[in-house]
């Protein structure tokens, strides 16, 4: 049989002669997480106009489509909300932020008078990303952030501070797995427990911290014992 005399000959004529076909418009244009590639990439997010094709000509409008976004490097179309998901810096960022906002709320709630505590806080906060953070940079924003509120050391996880956390970790929460937020957590628990046993006003803060990571209150629970245990 000659090609194009039989079944699937005939099929691939008439999709040349009736069909649709998209004109897209781009309408913006950024960087993105693109879960094709698996890293960061430019994207276009496009709009699209659908028309009915006859004898391969667009004849006849048949609605809008998308908006959709366009990877510049794999050309692949995703979903808008695909635009939801951090880029690798800016996870990066939120993840630095977040552990440096629950470092400074462990140490404004149980004192930076102890040397342990600051320098357990500092250590933790340079991993995070922080590379030149010190003591003293430390005890001076928590000194300030007691002097600007009026807080006293020791006293429970008030408003403000409640909402400082929750802004920090509420957006990051969706991107982690459970172990990433429970390492948050255990980070603040190492800082609080550096100068002895945890104090009402810092386990009032880790949790808080466990409630804005989405941690069950049982699971909190769970792992502040178990920080306080030697590994």
């Amino acid at each position: 049989m000659l090609p194009g005399r039989g079944r699937n000959g005939r099929a691939t004529r008439r999709s040349r002669m009736l069909g649709t076909r998209t004109a897209w418009t781009a309408v913006g244009d950024g960087e993105f997480f693109c879960p094709g590639c698996g890293g960061d990439r430019n994207y276009q997010r496009l709009t699209g106009r659908r028309r009915f094709i006859l004898l391969g000509l667009p004849v006849l409008p048949r609605g809008n489509t998308g908006p959709v976004v366009e990877c510049a490097a794999c050309r692949r179309h995703f979903g808008a909300d695909v635009l939801d998901h951090p880029t690798t810096s800016r996870f990066s960022a939120m993840l630095r932020d977040a552990v440096h906002t629950v470092a400074l709320a462990v140490l404004a709630a149980g004192g930076t008078r102890t040397r342990t505590s600051l320098s357990a806080a500092a250590g933790t906060v340079r991993a995070a990303g922080f590379e030149d953070c010190t003591e003293e940079q430390l005890g001076a924003l928590v000194e300030a952030l007691a002097a600007d509120t009026g807080r006293v050391f020791g006293a429970p996880c008030g408003p403000g501070l409640a909402i400082e956390l929750h802004e920090a970790l509420d957006p990051l929460a969706p991107h982690l797995a459970p172990a990433g937020r429970e390492s948050i957590l255990l980070q603040g628990a190492r800082i609080a427990l550096a100068d002895g046993p945890y104090t009402p006003a810092e386990r009032e803060v880790l949790t808080t911290v466990g409630a804005a990571l989405t941690i069950t209150s049982d699971e909190v629970s769970r792992l502040l014992a178990a920080a306080r245990t030697p590994s």
